[in-house]
């Protein structure tokens, strides 16, 4: 079993980072919506509560920090795929996506979004 449940994340300015989240959670697999007035949520397929879910609030005091989510990648150009709808929504790239020396097939990304959340999109065969 997965024991992944779900994400509840912050952002300091909900408006401004929605169109980012829109273009990249239905390509993570999020993509069923159950938005509420203070929550923005994109549930993976399968039954609620059960279903994975990434959940999105707005904090005005929020600040971001070193904490990363990291999503796997079917293969390397998903991680470029990824890339690039990062750059096209508003994100910013800070490394590759390229081979990192973690692993010999450790190929990745790493971004964030507009208010400064920390993701990585990794594809790695070992």
């Amino acid at each position: 079993m997965n024991k992944f449940s779900h994400i509840d994340l912050r952002v300091n300015h909900l408006e401004s980072v929605m169109p980012f989240y829109e273009a990249l959670l239905p390509e993570l697999g999020f993509t069923r919506t159950f938005h509420s007035l203070n929550w923005k949520v994109y549930a993976a397929d399968g039954e609620l509560p059960s279903a994975a879910y990434f959940a999105i609030t707005e904090d005005r005091e929020h600040k971001p920090n070193h904490n990363m989510i990291g999503f796997w990648a079917d293969g390397q150009a998903e991680v470029d795929r990824i890339a690039k709808l990062v750059k096209e929504n508003g994100g910013t790239i800070n490394d590759g996506p390229r081979l990192f020396p973690i692993s010999p097939t450790y190929y990745a990304v790493y971004f964030e979004d507009p208010c400064g959340n920390k993701y990585e999109m990794v594809h790695r065969l070992n």
